[in-house]
């Protein structure tokens, strides 16, 4: 007869390996969480957007970058702006920015899809790469973004932009995007530019001015509205015709 062997004393048994039933807990902790934190997540936002659509917002990320930069005499560029309201600003200045940045604003839900194919058929036969960022767009990532290129920030962008259309009404977007947009070393918003460029209110900018200040915005710190180079003239006088073609603004 074989010998059964006892286990002799004082020898700890192995650990026993965690069963499902322990990892299914561990799994439901860790969902549990994540859940919380997209909730939270989505309220805090949610509230932001409501604060700003109807709070002005005093600053956005993109100034306090620009606010540290050095000027060449060692200066800091600082941050320029005065908030107008919409009667305040030029319809002449919403029909240019309109023209020239997104003229289907009034018509697509945030995001212009009809603009972004054409930007990728245009994109496939050309060298320099053009987009189809909103005025909804650029409102979400200038208020509530830090500027940065990924696709995770462009994520983000989308998902504000979703939040500020379905929050805010279309004036409340382009009040507050000329109210925030660099126009300038160091300057923001269209009264900022109008004051800078034309010693005149935003309310009093004629056509040609405001579709100036319109041509600039690609590149606000490199160009100079009140001085236009052959290449800024071309392209007011191109925002110009489109003016002409969409015709006033109306809220």
């Amino acid at each position: 007869m074989e010998e059964i062997m006892e286990k002799p004393a004082g020898i700890p048994e192995s650990e026993p390996i965690p069963s499902r039933s322990i990892l299914r807990r561990y799994l439901k902790k860790v969902l549990f969480l994540l859940k919380w934190a997209a909730l939270g997540f989505f309220a805090t936002t949610f509230l932001a957007v409501v604060l700003f659509s109807f709070i002005n917002p005093p600053l956005t990320p993109l100034m306090l970058k620009r606010a540290f930069i050095k000027k060449n005499d060692g200066t800091r560029v600082g941050i320029h702006k005065d908030w107008v309201s919409y009667k305040n600003i030029s319809p002449y200045m919403i029909r240019a920015v309109v023209a020239s940045e997104d003229n289907r604003f009034l018509e697509h839900w945030g995001i212009d899809m009809e603009a972004v194919q054409k930007a990728v058929d245009y994109n496939k036969r050309h060298r320099r790469k053009r987009g189809a960022s909103t005025i909804s767009q650029q409102v979400a990532k200038n208020v509530f973004l830090w500027p940065a290129r990924t696709y995770i920030r462009k994520g983000f962008e989308l998902y504000f932009t979703v939040l500020i259309e379905t929050v805010w009404s279309k004036k409340r977007i382009m009040v507050v995007y000329l109210n925030v947009m660099e126009t300038g070393n160091g300057l923001y918003g269209v009264e900022a530019a109008a004051q800078k460029y034309f010693h005149k209110s935003a309310r009093k900018l004629t056509k040609g001015e405001a579709a100036l200040i319109a041509a600039a915005l690609p590149n606000p710190r490199g160009r100079n509205p009140a001085r236009p180079s052959a290449y800024l003239l071309k392209r007011q006088a191109r925002i110009i015709n489109l003016m002409n073609k969409i015709g006033p603004v109306n809220f």
